[in-house]
């Protein structure tokens, strides 16, 4: 299989389930800041992805799986044995398919394009940062309650979705400190060994 992704983007948490899970991917390297878009072997890829934005799974048999999302679910699937989601059609794996969704619609669509893009002007980002905080103010608070992870003691897909998006923090100024949960929560997950190997294959900065 091939993961098609860019360093540090949200494709970051698919790498991250894919190490977990101990599942071999053959990464494939994308410019996505570049129009237009290409990969590390030269492709365009518009014709691997029409809507231009990673990441991207491409199965042994050239089937390709869009959307962060369905692509940890799908990789956890593959090694039930690693944990990393909850059967299908049980109330935990509704509960972890509604983080995932809390996590893209509430959360990634705030940080991005938001915050990544100077011309929505500061007054479009300052709305963007305050729905972020009411946000990660609910997370903080779960995480008090249930933690030490979003389904509690379990490391789950929903964890490697969320600490992808929310370590996006520290490059667009969003600050964290009235979150101390979270910010354990983030150490705590940044601390794990597939955290660390998906990072530095990616060329990332590797949490102290």
């Amino acid at each position: 299989m091939k993961l098609y992704y860019s360093a540090g983007a949200c494709s970051l948490s698919p790498h991250i389930v894919a190490v977990e899970a101990g599942i071999a991917v053959q990464l494939e390297r994308v410019s996505i800041s570049k129009t237009p878009h290409t990969t590390g072997s030269g492709l365009d890829f518009s014709a691997i992805n029409p809507n231009g934005y990673v990441p991207v799974l491409e199965l042994d048999d050239g089937t390709l799986l869009t959307e962060g999302p369905a692509i940890v679910q799908y990789l956890a699937d593959m090694k039930p044995e690693s944990g990393l989601a909850p059967p299908a059609g049980t109330v935990a794996r509704a509960r972890l398919q509604a983080w995932l969704n809390f996590i893209a619609t509430e959360l990634h669509r705030m940080y991005s394009p938001w915050l990544f893009h100077k011309e929505y002007g500061e007054q479009a980002q300052a709305v963007a940062r305050g729905k972020i905080a009411e946000r990660l103010a609910y997370v903080d608070t779960h995480l008090a309650a249930g933690g030490p992870f979003l389904a509690g003691e379990a490391f789950t897909v929903a964890d490697a979705y969320l600490f992808t998006i929310v370590n996006w923090s520290r490059f667009v100024n969003v600050d964290l400190s009235p979150f101390p949960n979270l910010g354990a929560y983030l150490e705590r997950v940044g601390r794990r060994p597939a955290v660390r190997e998906a990072m530095q294959a990616e060329g990332l900065k590797v949490p102290a």
